[in-house]
This record gives C-alpha cells, structure tokens and sequence, in this order.
C-alpha cells in the first residue's frame, strides 16, 4: 500500500507573508540627521558671523607729527571691532576716502587708528612752516618729506665750542648786553630738544641748497605757540646751531 505525499491536486500552498517598508519620509532617523545637518549650518553661520564683526577703517602707516598733511598714501586699512556704532563714528571708514585738504593737529603713531578729532581743515589750523638750515653733517641723510625728527639746539659761542672770533668777543658790550648773552648761553645749554616730534613738511635735495647756502634746508610744520618760542630762543643765541634728530 503506498501513500501520495505530494499536493498536486489539492488546496495550493499560502503565498510568503513579506513586510510592508515604512515611508523614507517617516523614519525618524531621517529627520534625525536633517535637524543635525541644520543646526551644524546655523552653528557655522552664526560663528562666521562672529568672526567676521569688524569694520574697516583708516590708520596711520607711520608716525606723523602735528601740521603733517593727511595723504592718501599715508592711510592703511585696518579691521576693528567696536564695541557699539558710536564708537565707530569718532573714525574715518576705509569705505570711504578721507576728505581733502586735512591736516594732523596733533602726532599720531605709526598704526594709531585715524581720529576725527585728530585732524581738521588745512585753512583753519594755526600751523606755521619754520625753515632750518642745517650743517649736512648735523642732519640724517635719509630725512625727507613726512619724517618726525627733534630739533636740538645750541650755541656755537659757548666755551665747549670753538670761538668764531678770539678775543674780541664782550670788547664793546655794555652790561645789559653782557646779561642777554649768559642768557643766551643758558638757554642753548639746556635747549634740547627746542622742537619735539615735528613733522618735516618739505626737504629740498641737499645739491639744491648747498649752492646758496652751504647748508642742508628743511622745513617744519609747527603750531603757533611753539614756533615763537623757537624764534625767540634762536634770537636768545649768537650762534645757533641746530642739530636734526629722525624719529621715524
């Protein structure tokens, strides 16, 4: 007796169950990594952000002292940040050119940010032009245009100096003039420096002066007050001689 184990003409078999996939757009890993992407950008931004809240504005490429023209090739820019606008306002934006016709009233280092209140017009401050002539000898040959120097001053005359004229010096003085010349004296030994960190506003080639004069010429620009007691000093001495320090 045998026994059919097979089905061929029976019920068929049942289909495989398969599982049913959840939308991409459900899976909450998905969403998972976008809020992570977006934040990460956000972050990023905001960071950006911060590391970039500057402005620019103009400085100084080196020391100019009072009377200095303000020259456009004079002017670096700079980024800063400020702590509020206010701030920002007391300075020149390098977004913009610095006016025309501005003088420094007062000196300004190398790399100070350029203040509002640091120039004014050309035609409204009282800066005079002082010319010097200087011994070649007394003067570095590099000072041109735009450098900051000290001006010494001493008199010739003095016993640490050679007499221009041995012997007849005080012949003929009465005492008053006796007295103006120990004043004299007096003041170029303890004058020095007469003019400090003024801004030379012109230096004629050494060959252009040295034909007429002899002598190196510079000119300086300083305030009013100052250049007449510079006169006044120079007229205190017989025999003046100036002796040119270079800062920058």
């Amino acid at each position: 007796m045998s026994r059919d184990l097979g089905n061929s003409t029976g019920t068929p078999a049942p289909p495989l169950a398969h599982r049913v996939a959840r939308p991409a757009w459900r899976d909450p890993r998905l969403w998972f990594g976008v809020l992570l992407v977006t934040g990460s950008v956000v972050a990023g931004a905001r960071l950006l952000a911060a590391a970039d809240d500057t402005v620019s504005v103009w400085a100084m490429s080196g020391e100019r002292g009072a009377g200095s023209p303000v020259a456009v090739g004079d002017l670096v820019a700079q980024r800063v940040r400020f702590a509020d606008e206010a701030a920002m306002e007391r300075y020149f934006s390098a977004d913009e050119p610095v006016p025309d016709e501005l003088v420094l009233v007062r000196a300004v280092g190398e790399g100070e940010l350029l203040a509002r209140s640091a120039v004014g017009p050309a035609d409204e401050e009282a800066v005079l032009r002082v010319p010097l002539e200087v011994d070649p000898n007394r003067v570095p040959p590099d000072v041109a245009a735009g450098s900051v120097v000290d001006v010494w001053v001493t008199d010739g005359s003095s016993p640490d100096a050679a007499p221009a004229e041995a012997g007849k010096a005080g012949a003929d003085q009465d005492a008053d003039q006796d007295a103006d010349q120990d004043a004299g004296q007096d003041a170029g030994q303890d004058a020095g420096p007469a003019l400090s960190g003024v801004t030379v506003v012109a230096a004629p080639a050494y060959d252009d002066t040295f034909a007429v004069t002899g002598a190196r010429q510079l000119v300086v620009a300083v305030d009013d007050e100052r250049a007449a007691e510079f006169e006044q000093l120079l007229g205190a001495l017989q025999e003046p001689v100036i002796r040119i320090l270079q800062r920058s």
